[in-house]
């Protein structure tokens, strides 16, 4: 590490917003809670029908807030736009449906102090005040028995990719990538890839966590990781190294779960076991992590929609962007969700 790059670092969050006010207040209570407050807040309004100018209004006084309104780019162009406005030298990106910890700061704060490193990321939880849903998502999204162990909370996969809900990285960082690019899905893991490609190091920092929402309906949390199975392959074709045997496992545990259909119904239903053995695990694990077997019970749905869900967009994009050679937004045609 070196002194001084530790050194009066200045950091902005940059939240981009799209049609989420209500979510963007909760935001900005918690950011006035933190134990530590010197940094600066962008929020950038994405093109929104239903803006949040007037809930920043609120908090003008409480903190260091920019607003800022824009036509509609996607997310990561939101935060490249974020960057460029703000003053930091260091920026933290969060989605505007998660909530900070108290000590979230501070933590990060102090731990750029002791380890410097010019990007970092953070994992996610669920808050004891979300809905029975939402913690079900949220188990379906982080646990090890879905994909959880291979997303923004763990190390294990080769160099550590930060997620954008929860992820920083330094103005040299931005100077030297030109921030993320114009994917809609799927950037900041594309983001990441550029960051260890021009030499960068990245950090897992995991006391840095987030109270993340995610989607609130079924519909909108299928639409979603069904966009994130595309993304995947998108990324393929740009970074056809990023793609790891593991990334296949939704897309054969869906193929998998059609072919035990029906060879059930055409033969047996003692075909049925293995999906009745992964459905006990899935009730067992989330009914002891969540204290709650309600919630064990419906992480059973949201696991399949999770894994189907991807599975079924990694397929769709697979036979449309590989064996078609459409262009990279074939697959998402009438599918972006909101």
């Amino acid at each position: 590490m070196k002194e001084k790059q530790t050194e009066g670092i200045i950091v902005s969050f940059i939240i981009p917003v799209y049609n989420r006010p209500n979510e963007v207040k909760e935001l900005l209570e918690s950011m006035t809670q933190q134990t530590a407050s010197e940094f600066e807040v962008i929020i950038v309004e994405d093109g929104s029908d239903d803006k949040c100018e007037s809930i920043c209004e609120q908090f003008r006084t409480k903190l260091d807030l920019k607003y800022f309104y824009k036509a509609n780019s996607g997310p990561g162009q939101s935060r490249n736009y974020g960057f460029e406005k703000a003053k930091g030298n260091y920026c933290i990106f969060l989605d505007s449906d998660c909530v900070l910890p108290p000590d979230y700061f501070r933590i990060v704060q102090s731990e750029l102090k002791k380890n410097y490193v010019d990007a970092f990321g953070g994992p996610d939880r669920a808050h004891l005040d979300f809905s029975i849903l939402q913690k079900a998502i949220s188990y379906s999204m982080t646990s090890f028995f879905t994909t959880g162990g291979i997303r923004g909370s763990s190390e294990k996969l080769e160099k550590f990719h930060p997620r954008s809900f929860n992820m920083g990285y330094s103005r040299d960082v931005f100077n030297k990538t030109q921030g993320f690019s114009n994917m809609r899905f799927g950037e900041d893991i594309d983001m990441s890839i550029s960051i260890l490609q021009n030499g960068f190091k990245t950090r897992l920092i995991k006391d840095a966590y987030v109270y993340h929402k995610r989607r609130t309906n079924f519909r909108q949390f299928f639409k979603q990781v069904f966009n994130s199975g595309i993304a995947r392959i998108n990324l393929y074709k740009r970074h056809p190294q990023s793609l790891k045997v593991v990334h296949l496992a939704p897309a054969i545990f869906t193929l998998g779960t059609m072919a035990l259909l029906f060879i059930s119904i055409v033969f047996s239903t003692i075909f049925l076991l293995p999906l009745l053995f992964y459905t006990l695990i899935i009730i067992i694990d989330s009914s002891l992590k969540n204290k709650s077997l309600k919630i064990g019970l419906i992480s059973v749905s949201t696991s399949y929609v999770q894994l189907l869900g991807y599975g079924l967009g990694f397929i769709n994009a697979t036979w449309k962007r590989i064996i078609l050679n459409q262009k990279e937004y074939a697959a998402y045609v009438n599918n972006f969700y909101k």
